[in-house]
């Protein structure tokens, strides 16, 4: 005997609504904030004869392009259920995540290699540029700025449960320590004079590191939604001692988990009284339902298999 939640109505609720709306404002916001971001580092990397500033410029525009990303992959898993995808479109928002992070870990390879190959042409005996003070004032604006977007985006993306937007903010942190690095080299190269000016792609190298960290990081969980990892296994165990709670229920196994974008499913095998009414039996499994979707929220999908004691 299996019971499963009824199909959700195929409009679109208020909640849902209002969630797509605060993404579109979060990354729009962002968006408009990297253009501005982009044009000034790329200018001030030409002018201020800073290579660090001209690869921070390149960071911000990948910071652009994922934005366009989110919202073009957030409205496609907003939609309702239909008759192709039962389940959602949740994992185009797993999707999202996961290309965020590839870029990101191309955009930080990118700059390492930049950065190795100046130092290793400084190594054989090239004079570097000297940058200027204009790049310097870039990268601590760009400090400030990026900042401010990672705070306000990490916190509208924890509020509407969107990992796309998490990762998004994650980016806006990836492209601040990258100014942090391009500000010190900058620094250190104006301060210190001509025969240092290999700080500035030294410090280029330790920020590229830190980005390749952030986007593991970020690609760790989304490739394993993609690849159907199962729930943690501390959840699973609050799944248990949630079904077991109800009365007449027991022994639950077979129980398989997994996420689909920013909601759970669930798909377990309990055991009743054989002897049970169906009505009373039923109403047990909903009560079950409901336990697990006070646990992982009201979205969840849940399906009970009953079987019998033996």
């Amino acid at each position: 005997m299996v019971l499963q939640n009824e199909p959700c109505p195929k409009n679109v609720d208020t909640a849902d609504d209002t969630r797509e709306r605060r993404i579109y404002r979060v990354t729009l916001y962002g968006a408009i904030a990297n253009v501005l971001l982009c044009a000034a580092k790329l200018l001030a990397g030409v002018f201020g004869r800073s290579s660090a500033m001209i690869a921070d410029g390149v960071h911000s525009l990948s910071d652009l392009i994922t934005d366009f990303i989110v919202i073009a992959f957030v409205r496609i898993s907003s939609k309702p259920q239909d008759r192709g995808h039962e389940y959602g479109h949740g994992k185009y928002e797993t999707l999202a995540t996961t290309v965020i992070g590839l870029m990101l870990l191309f955009v930080g390879a990118g700059i390492m290699w930049n950065s190795l190959s100046q130092i290793w042409a400084c190594l054989n005996g090239e004079q570097l540029k000297s940058p200027g003070w204009i790049a310097f004032v870039a990268a601590i604006v760009s400090i400030v700025v990026k900042e401010a977007l990672f705070q306000y985006t990490q916190r509208e993306g924890r509020r509407v449960n969107s990992q796309a937007v998490i990762a998004n903010a994650w980016h806006h942190r990836s492209d601040a320590f990258s100014s942090i690095g391009t500000a010190i080299g900058i620094g250190g190269a104006l301060l210190m004079g001509q025969h240092w000016t290999v700080l500035d792609p030294i410090a280029a190298l330790i920020v590229s590191v830190l980005i390749i960290h952030a986007a593991i990081e970020q690609l760790r969980p989304s490739l394993g939604e993609l690849v159907e990892n199962s729930l943690p296994e501390p959840v699973e165990e609050e799944i248990c001692k949630a079904i077991l709670s109800c009365q007449e229920v027991s022994d639950p196994h077979n129980l398989r988990t997994r996420k689909i974008g920013n909601r759970s499913s669930v798909d377990v095998h309990v055991r009743m009284d054989g002897n049970m009414p169906l009505s009373e039996a039923h109403k047990r499994a909903t009560e079950v339902e409901n336990k697990i979707r006070q646990l992982l929220g009201k979205d969840t999908f849940v399906m009970i298999h009953i079987e019998p004691k033996k």
